[in-house]
């Protein structure tokens, strides 16, 4: 179920980025969500309830879920104490719309930023571009377009 897929950081991300080195991941991924959100909610139904998604992501990220409506204390991926809210308020830069993905390299440096609902064939290419590395060299809608050219 996307219950096991998204689980809850405790709260200490340089663990996690420990945990994630340690079982050869490539990476955190972050959904940020809150309880009132449609989108995020239609992400969990119609996204992240597909084995080859859970698989895929599984595989390659050390996968959670954040409510950015919590107050509870953090630690970011750089050490710093902050409430949840305040830590997603930083992420998203503000943009204060839900959901926000968020991945995150091995050494708590953040890779790539989306922000809204996808699908998930556009989700499953945003992983992959984050595996592949090709975040390094494009921003995300180039490497976007030139998957679909060549698939067609």
């Amino acid at each position: 179920s996307e219950l096991s897929f998204l689980q809850r950081s405790l709260g200490d991300f340089p663990d996690d980025l420990k945990a994630a080195r340690k079982q050869g991941k490539v990476g955190v991924f972050l959904f940020f969500e809150n309880k009132d959100c449609p989108f995020c909610h239609r992400m969990k139904t119609t996204v992240f309830n597909q084995t080859s998604v859970q698989e895929y992501f599984k595989k390659h990220f050390l996968v959670f879920s954040v409510d950015t409506e919590q107050t509870d204390e953090i630690t970011d991926f750089k050490g710093k104490k902050l409430a949840q809210k305040a830590f997603f308020e930083e992420i998203s830069r503000k943009r204060n719309a839900t959901p926000v993905m968020a991945f995150f390299d091995l050494v708590g440096n953040q890779t790539t930023l989306y922000t809204g609902a996808t699908d998930q064939e556009e989700f499953m290419l945003l992983g992959e571009y984050i595996v592949s590395g090709e975040y390094k060299k494009m921003p995300f809608t180039r490497y976007k377009r030139a998957k679909k050219k060549s698939a067609s």
